[in-house]
């Protein structure tokens, strides 16, 4: 009897001897111990290119990828929704911040536990960012601004901090995918500031990392949007939306779950978006003017507009960049009326015929309708279900 309880004590001492026994014993279920192996339960991560990886689990969100990604930019719009999808498949994100805690804290709830990791750094300390690539197998670089202020400038942000990026991740060695997110119409001889700087940086990174890809998504659209939603909240404000010139520059916005799709769906392919360039544009073109009617027709207003000529419309931006460097305090961020993209507006900013797209990436970019910009029902008057032009969108016969 004694002997029997000392073989038992044994095998209870030795959880590795059991699990095989276990294993032997119920051949079936052997991918709880190793679901990587078999087809159905593993990642769906593509190994070509970014090196071999441990994966586990079924390829959900509790399971392992086997991706580590450094999401620069993380806690901007672009990166809740990339930050989501990379936690969705079991990939751990590094969330570099350099603001307060709470600039983070949306973020953590997207992912396991323990996959969304904050490391507070400093862009202009090279040792911080060493810090938070050190453990890093993929880098994403969604840093970027549209506006200048005292202590960051449009070279700064969107030129050096991404060329620097790329530099460390060459010295680091185990960076198997580098993404940069530039803009599209980044072009040397751009009359916008913020693009020529995005071009010098795509050439930047390709010059360290040819094998690096670039993402060129036009101006983005979705819930935290800086374009609808500036508009509407001006328009509910003052009762008119400035058209910068006569409203006919054309564009080609996109919804920005289908960038943060595209992203994930370069890392998922098998190393063929490697040095590439993708322009991510929506399936529509629209002029300014055509857009600024959708978002009335949304929020249910009635459309009116004051076109203001283009160099009106910088000359009222023009003290703002004078002051900029001058006065000892910050100056408000501009809304409508920011010079640089004011000299963007000069130019049609649409996808080139010949560039790579979404349909290379096997994605059907969403239209905007419905449910991309439903976010703007928040600014009609007297509820979601009214408007001011309620009445005129509704049949009287659809009254009880």
């Amino acid at each position: 009897m004694q002997a029997i309880s000392r073989r038992l004590g044994h095998q209870h001492l030795n959880p590795y001897r059991s699990i095989s026994s276990l294993k032997s014993s119920y051949p079936l279920y052997d991918h709880y111990f190793n679901g990587a192996d078999h087809p159905r339960f593993a990642s769906n991560i593509a190994t070509k290119g970014i090196g071999h990886l441990v994966r586990k689990g079924t390829g959900g969100r509790s399971s392992v990828s086997g991706i580590i990604s450094a999401v620069f930019g993380a806690t901007g719009f672009l990166g809740r929704y990339l930050v989501q999808r990379l936690a969705k498949m079991g990939s751990q994100v590094l969330v570099p911040f350099r603001g307060s805690e709470d600039s983070h804290r949306h973020l953590k709830l997207m992912g396991d536990l323990g996959q969304i990791v904050p490391m507070k750094y400093n862009p202009r300390d090279e040792n911080s960012i060493k810090a938070v690539m050190a453990k890093a197998n993929v880098v994403i670089n969604l840093i970027g601004r549209e506006y200048e202020t005292r202590n960051y400038s449009f070279e700064e942000v969107n030129h050096f901090m991404a060329e620097q990026l790329a530099v460390i991740a060459k010295e680091h060695g185990g960076i198997m995918r580098f993404v940069q997110v530039s803009c599209l119409g980044a072009s040397p001889s751009s009359p916008s500031t913020m693009l020529r700087a995005k071009a010098a940086a795509e050439e930047a990174i390709l010059r360290e990392l040819p094998e690096a890809t670039i993402m060129r998504p036009a101006g983005m659209v979705g819930t935290e949007d800086r374009i609808l939603n500036t508009w509407a909240h001006f328009a509910k404000n003052y009762g008119f939306l400035p058209l910068i010139g006569d409203g006919s520059t054309k564009i080609q916005p996109v919804y920005v779950v289908d960038v943060a799709s595209a992203i994930i769906a370069a890392l998922k392919d098998d190393g063929t978006s490697m040095g590439k360039v993708y322009e991510l544009g929506g399936p529509d073109v629209f002029t300014v003017h055509q857009l600024a009617e959708i978002m009335f027709d949304t929020i249910r207003e009635w459309p009116h507009y004051v076109k203001v000529p283009f160099p009106i419309a910088k000359g009222i931006a023009m003290p703002r960049e004078i002051l900029l460097k001058k006065v000892p305090f910050p100056l408000p961020i501009p809304a409508i009326f920011n010079l640089d993209q004011i000299n963007a507006l000069t130019q049609d900013t649409v996808v080139s015929p010949d560039a790579l797209t979404f349909n290379d990436l096997g994605i059907e970019p969403h239209k905007l309708k419905g449910y991309p910009i439903e976010y703007l029902i928040q600014y009609r008057k007297g509820g979601p279900n009214y408007g001011s032009t309620v009445s005129e969108k509704v049949s009287p016969d659809a009254y009880p």
